[in-house]
């Protein structure tokens, strides 16, 4: 067989059903405003943290709402709450509170 450099990887599906979803459930409970995020990457690309660090508020937030937490609560405390993401949300969604309410509802995981 030839090698041509590269292996397929498995899919990674997200089985919703496994996944413990109640701190998300909670999360969007205490901030409604969180369904209304259409993942546009504004705020990871004008964060400070991130372009210091590997901090990705987009994806951060989009593992916690399908409820895989590992490693969230440390991710979110990169951030340096300066505040650029919410001014550039175009949902106007106050970035700043959701990274501290996931703090607050992570810091047990």
């Amino acid at each position: 067989m030839i090698q041509w450099g590269y292996t397929i990887n498995q899919p990674r599906a997200v089985n919703l059903d496994r996944n413990d979803l109640t701190a998300a459930r909670r999360i969007i409970r205490q901030m409604p405003e969180l369904q209304a995020c259409i993942a546009c990457g504004s705020c990871t690309a004008t964060c400070t943290a991130g372009n210091l660090t590997q901090f990705n508020f987009r994806k951060v937030h989009t593992l916690v709402r399908r409820g895989e937490y590992e490693g969230a609560y440390e991710e979110m405390n990169k951030c340096m709450l300066c505040g650029k993401c919410r001014l550039v949300c175009p949902r106007g969604i106050n970035t700043r509170g959701v990274v501290m309410l996931i703090k607050r509802e992570l810091g047990e995981y």
